[in-house]
Formats: C-alpha cells, structure tokens, sequence
C-alpha cells in the first residue's frame, strides 16, 4: 500500500460524509490527534480501527481496503458484484448472464 494514498483516502471518505475530524475521533473512541495522524500519514489505523471506520463512512471493510491495497482490488470488486447480483430477481439474473455471455464470446 502507498503510504501517501492511505492518509488521503481516509481524509476523503471522512469529508466526503460531511465529518470533521472530532467527530470521527468520537466516534472511533479515540482522539482527535490520532485522526490527524493518519490523515498525515503518521500512523495507520488497526484493522479493527478500518473495521470501525469503514462502518462509519458507508463502505464495508473489503471496499475500503480494495481501495487502500491494489492487490486486493479485484477480490473487493468480485464481492461487490456478487453482492449487487445476489439482490436481483431471478429473470434480472438470467437477462444478466446472457449479456455477461454476449461480452465475453471471443
């Protein structure tokens, strides 16, 4: 992982949600000064911290670290369309995988 993108991905989601700084130590149980931290790339949350985290901006843990860790990616990307699938009726399944067929005939 890009230790420059970490601290600047977590500062982006947490503005992106409209939070400052103190509200997400808050929430986090810790202070607002670890927060800057990472945003500064001082130090790096734990995963249990990410876990908090995450839940907190609206991603879930795989999305989150797919976007701090390219190798990990494409697996947060499989679960993310797995996910979408699972929700859609049967007969948007079956239109679905056809078109997947049709994309993918060489």
């Amino acid at each position: 992982m890009e230790k420059e993108n970490y601290g600047t991905l977590v500062k982006n989601l947490r503005i992106q949600n409209n939070l400052t700084q103190n509200q997400v130590a808050e929430a986090l149980g810790v202070t607002p000064g670890y927060i800057s931290n990472v945003e500064n790339n001082r130090t790096a949350m734990s995963l249990r911290m990410l876990t908090y985290y995450a839940r907190l901006v609206g991603s879930s843990l795989d999305s989150l670290v797919g976007e701090l860790e390219p190798d990990y990616s494409e697996t947060a990307l499989d679960r993310a369309l797995y996910q979408a699938i699972v929700e859609l009726d049967f007969e948007t399944k079956e239109k679905l995988l056809k078109t997947i067929e049709l994309w993918t005939q060489r």
